[in-house]
């Protein structure tokens, strides 16, 4: 993206930037529990209860809360050795192309990451450890994540295909 460019505005980027930072929040969480659990085994020889539980589930949530947003920001890796030649709309274009590409595969993991939570739901998947965490909802929001990231590049293949964005990289 250009510096002049501008990211799209309206509800699906702002649930991208909410969820980036409820991402960040859970990556925090996972920092905290961590650091914790090392002061508390250094003095007492006893870690968080299950923090290697929290800490993995709060991890994924984190990665899952950045996707939409570097989408949302095209901070994803461009490769443009064969493009770079080319006029910026056709540059744009295929831009598009590619977003749309990557809408569809998100879209389609937030299909089968839904499902995957109602049958974890419904069977009542647990982490394996001492907490024995249900994990359903950590899947839900995967899905979640998934479905705006997949909204958030339509949105962008939109714009670069119909010529409303310059189609530069920074």
């Amino acid at each position: 993206m250009s510096n002049d460019e501008a990211p799209p505005g309206g509800p699906i980027p702002f649930a991208a930037r909410a969820l980036a930072f409820l991402g960040g929040l859970a990556l925090l969480t996972a920092a905290s529990i961590t650091s914790i659990s090392v002061v508390l085994r250094f003095f007492t020889s006893q870690p968080i209860r299950g923090d290697f539980e929290m800490v993995s589930i709060a991890a994924g949530v984190a990665v899952f809360g950045f996707l939409a947003y570097g989408t949302l920001m095209r901070a994803n890796i461009l490769v443009d050795s064969f493009t770079g030649w080319l006029p910026a709309s056709v540059t744009s274009r295929i831009d598009g192309f590619w977003m749309l590409v990557w809408a569809a595969v998100t879209l389609f993991l937030a299909e089968r990451m839904s499902l995957g939570a109602i049958e974890t739901l419904r069977n009542g998947m647990r982490t394996i450890g001492l907490l024995a965490l249900p994990y359903w909802w950590a899947v839900a929001i995967g899905a979640f994540a998934f479905t705006v990231t997949g909204l958030v590049a339509l949105l962008w293949s939109w714009r670069l295909v119909s010529g409303r964005a310059s189609g530069g990289r920074a």
